[in-house]
């Protein structure tokens, strides 16, 4: 469980189409996006991290809005991907093969760090946490977003989406990897974050594919999205 290594094996697909799983990924930028829209509210100009970038769908949606991305991922071939797509799509994204335990960026030097669909899978979120503050600037943001802990969002998850519906390939995740509400906002106040808002995300419909589409729900039970501001120096 938590494999990793489904972001190379289907990096060839990652923006075809093909793959459904990937399609259900892309299909969850938009939402996260309006959510992450109240508290960021002009991405132009930022100086913006994506934080497990894989093959660079919120990357991308970020650069259309104007800001200058900087992305990292430990999937080398979707790394690849990635910047081949930018390439041909004439978007500035500094795309590096690395991980959110450890990040090549100065101290204090992004505004805001995007991570999504990636806490519940780094092999340390003390660390990961710590490198985010690390790099944010003092009053910069983290954009978040990651599966809670309980039965239910077990049985979502991993009975449901991963084994039954296919939606995301078995063995995805680790459900003793996911992070109750709670647990997250005591790390982000232990490394000098101020949690500024929490929110359900979820399916809201269907698209013509037959393939979810997401937004806020009311209950962060399953899965929830969040942004925090640094607002001190790590103690």
């Amino acid at each position: 469980m938590n494999d990793l290594t489904i972001y190379d094996s289907q990096a060839a697909h990652w923006w075809d189409g093909s793959v459904r799983w990937l399609r259900t990924l892309h299909n969850m930028v938009p939402a996260r996006l309006r959510y992450f829209d109240t508290f960021v509210k002009r991405w132009d100009g930022l100086i913006v991290l994506d934080v497990g970038c894989g093959g660079g769908f919120m990357s991308e949606a970020i650069a259309q809005r104007g800001a200058r991305v900087m992305a990292v991922d430990p999937a080398a071939k979707a790394i690849d991907v990635a910047r081949k797509r930018a390439a041909t799509s004439g978007l500035l994204i500094d795309y590096q093969v690395g991980t959110g335990e450890v990040m090549n960026l100065a101290d204090n030097s992004v505004d805001v760090v995007v991570c999504v669909d990636v806490l519940e899978h780094v092999q340390s979120v003390p660390r990961t946490l710590a490198e985010i503050a690390r790099v944010l600037r003092p009053g910069g943001l983290f954009a978040f977003d990651t599966i809670n802990r309980n039965p239910l969002s077990r049985f979502a998850v991993i009975t449901c989406a991963e084994n039954v519906l296919g939606f995301l390939p078995k063995g995805t995740h680790d459900p003793k990897l996911f992070i109750k509400p709670g647990e997250l906002t005591s790390a982000l106040e232990q490394f000098g974050f101020e949690p500024i808002g929490l929110a359900g995300l979820g399916p809201t419909g269907v698209n013509r594919h037959l393939d979810f589409t997401f937004g806020r729900v009311p209950s962060t039970l399953i899965q929830y999205m969040g942004v925090a501001r640094r607002i001190r120096a790590t103690q």
